[in-house]
């Protein structure tokens, strides 16, 4: 038996319906990917795709050097010849400031104190008087100093200062008065 007109007409169009489902398919596929991928992009971009600026600010601590959202830079003593000792884990706790290219000193900044090192991953990091910049992650506003004097990492970490030496916290003093006699010793 022989197909008649209209179950070829039906066939058709089934194979037609199946071919537009299928365009629709990895159309849908292809801007969702395209999506995706810009998104990653320009989340990469964001992280390294700028030029770092350092300001100064004044904090709880007095001056120190910022990076451009206000959040406190520190140094790690473990650092040596203007090269990172802070890596992997380390580097999730303690962000380096990274730029592009040369970085540009905001209000109360040295320029010439500015410079950028070259990371492991080839990233540029930031510098200042020799001294790899750090941000601190549980510093989560502009101003806060949290990390200064933490050990972690093996050394110690502190805000850096306009002259690009380490914040020293002044330790808590108190003075009391008493009025004991002693024997005179020698």
């Amino acid at each position: 038996m022989q197909p008649t007109c209209l179950e070829g007409k039906e066939r058709k169009a089934g194979r037609g319906l199946a071919s537009i489902r299928r365009l629709t398919v990895l159309g849908l596929a292809a801007a969702l990917g395209t999506a995706g991928f810009l998104a990653v992009g320009s989340i990469a971009s964001s992280a390294t795709g700028t030029t770092a600026t350092v300001s100064l600010h004044t904090t709880k601590l007095g001056k120190v050097l910022v990076n451009s959202k206000g959040h406190t830079l520190y140094l790690f003593e473990k650092d040596r010849n203007a090269k990172s000792a802070c890596s992997g884990k380390c580097a999730q706790y303690w962000p380096p400031l990274l730029s592009r290219g040369k970085p540009s000193a905001g209000p109360g900044v040295k320029a010439s104190m500015l410079g950028t090192t070259r990371r492991s991953n080839g990233s540029l990091q930031v510098t200042y008087n020799k001294h790899p910049l750090y941000t601190f992650a549980l510093d989560k506003s502009a101003g806060q100093t949290n990390g200064e004097g933490s050990s972690n990492f093996g050394a110690k970490w502190y805000a850096v200062s306009s002259r690009g030496t380490a914040v020293l916290k002044a330790a808590a003093t108190t003075t009391t008065a008493s009025t004991t006699t002693s024997p005179g010793y020698p």
